[in-house]
């Protein structure tokens, strides 16, 4: 059986000795809990909180800090741990108000019943009186002022959430999360604590996007990570062969050993990388996959200029006689969808330039892009003509004169996307992401790929609540880069003597060959003026 704590019995200790242990367990909350908490296991039945290394450490940081963010593994027990410090705090402290968010009504009611047997097995001279909520599923009021309120999320709770402590529980799936966040933030900002804890989600959600701030170190979230095979129960460890031959008593076909093998047949590799790894993938909807959204979000650039009232970022000026290549989406500037444009280096896929607004009408609009065509050498714009797109495509040839507008085959100016050929640019989008062969800065840009999805029909769109005009942008962009690749060769003749000479993406496809912008060396020496 499991071992028992090493210590007298408070059955057998004077008053002097209950006060001295009272004090101990105030002051020690590790201690407390390893002494005096039970939880039910599925195996073992109600057994003491014998807490593992890794949950000793989720322990502390919920000492030190006041805002935790917590991503875990499956099955960690770290809801258990929140409701045992939840516990410590209730019995230790008066006057305060502890709430516990969770998805939904059965979860809520769940979370605190666990907490009443916990409240249940402590001996009589710990436990406050209960005041109110014994047979209460949300709330557990006690004599020394202090309540335990449990709560369904919902998009509206938010603002009733004020409170000492508040630990939301599985945040990556609470809907309207986001909204609930900003409510309630304001009411625990001058002196409350928070204790976010989910298992992860896909990307793309306030839960994901509001770790990689933690991990960047733009928010105030404590980041705490734990890795599954922290748990005894899913790693050997030598040190805990008593507990492996006490479940075995129960089980005989658990092996520990063989916990990583089992798991993945059974739930697969994508699912085990997602619950077990921790790993941000795509929810199986993504458009891109999820290992290119973790790199994309992981490599944005927070630094760049900004023209136009904020309305353009710039992260790179343009480089003289490099090429480049601008995606442009038009809408009608009247606070709905945004009129946007993405400029890429044409020699290394680099995203230099961005333009977002919604509130640009068409023909200012029309006379930024060809501004900024100009300022980037002339370059290839690449505008969608469907709808609106046609005005824009106008303004830019007869008010704005501008002449290095995309041809299509039928020489007209312009791309007209029909479901055809939009599948074909799409997955050339993706192709470029995928291999790395464009470099993405912009945050909103990615911000908006995390949300781009296929749905249940199979149509490719932004999800709900989400916008996708800088994609629109990007894959237009893309489009117009593949056709200067397939005909680089032109490139060369801009090259002047003593220039750098910059390599295009068929140059670094094709490193390996003599060849450069697909002609022999010898020719481009030759062009180059280098004989």
């Amino acid at each position: 059986m499991l071992p028992e704590p090493k210590k007298k019995s408070w059955k057998d200790m004077t008053k002097e000795e209950l006060k001295e242990e009272f004090l101990k367990c105030k002051n020690d909350v590790k201690y407390f809990i390893r002494n005096y908490i039970k939880v039910e296991h599925q195996l073992l039945g109600l057994i003491n909180f014998d807490l593992f290394p890794f949950q000793e450490r989720i322990i502390d940081d919920l000492e030190h800090n006041r805002f935790n963010f917590l991503r875990k593994f499956r099955q960690a027990g770290c809801t258990t741990i929140g409701c045992a410090y939840i516990m410590h705090m209730a019995v230790f402290q008066k006057n305060k108000t502890i709430t516990i968010l969770s998805i939904g009504d059965t979860e809520s009611i769940e979370i605190l019943s666990r907490i009443k047997i916990m409240y249940d097995e402590l001996p009589p001279w710990m436990q406050p009186k209960i005041i109110r909520g014994g047979d209460n599923k949300h709330t557990l009021e006690l004599s020394n002022g202090n309540k335990i309120k449990a709560r369904p999320a919902k998009k509206t709770s938010g603002r009733s959430l004020a409170s000492y402590f508040l630990m939301i529980d599985e945040a990556a799936f609470i809907e309207h999360i986001d909204d609930i966040w900003a409510a309630v933030y304001p009411i625990i900002s001058t002196g409350g604590r928070v204790f976010v804890l989910s298992t992860v989600n896909g990307m793309g959600n306030w839960y994901f996007n509001t770790y990689q701030e933690a991990r960047a170190g733009r928010n105030e979230f404590n980041l705490i990570e734990i890795d599954w095979w922290e748990h005894p129960q899913y790693k050997y460890n030598e040190k805990y062969e008593w507990l492996y031959e006490f479940i075995r008593e129960k089980d005989k076909k658990y092996d520990v050993t063989r916990f990583e093998e089992i798991t993945k047949k059974n739930i697969g590799l994508k699912r085990w990388r997602q619950e077990y790894e921790k790993e941000f993938l795509g929810t199986g909807s993504t458009y891109i996959d999820g290992e290119s959204l973790q790199f994309l979000h992981e490599n944005v650039k927070q630094t760049y200029d900004t023209k136009y009232q904020g309305r353009m970022r710039i992260w790179k000026e343009p480089v003289p006689y490099h090429d480049y290549v601008m995606g442009v989406d038009t809408a009608l500037g009247r606070e709905l969808d945004y009129s946007s444009f993405v400029i890429l280096n044409a020699y290394n896929g680099e995203q230099v330039a961005e333009f977002y607004s919604n509130k640009t009408p068409i023909n200012e609009f029309a006379e930024i892009v060809a501004r900024e065509g100009i300022y980037y050498n002339m370059c290839k714009i690449v505008p969608e003509r469907n709808g609106i797109g046609a005005n824009l495509v106008n303004e830019l040839f007869e008010r704005q004169e501008y002449e290095n507008i995309w041809m299509d085959d039928r020489n007209q100016m312009g791309i007209n996307i029909t479901a055809t050929n939009n599948e074909v640019i799409l997955s050339d989008m993706e192709e470029f992401v995928r291999n790395r062969k464009v470099t993405i800065n912009s945050d909103r840009l990615v911000k908006e790929l995390l949300a781009f999805e296929i749905n249940e029909s199979g149509k490719v769109e932004a999800a709900k609540g989400h916008h996708d005009d800088l994609i629109s942008a990007l894959k237009l962009a893309v489009h117009g880069l593949n056709r200067l690749i397939a005909t680089s060769p032109s490139i060369v003749s801009k090259l002047k003597p003593n220039s750098p000479e910059p390599l295009s993406i068929s140059d670094r496809r094709d490193a390996s060959a003599k060849y450069f912008k697909g002609l022999p060396l010898e020719e481009v020496k030759w062009i180059l003026g280098k004989n």
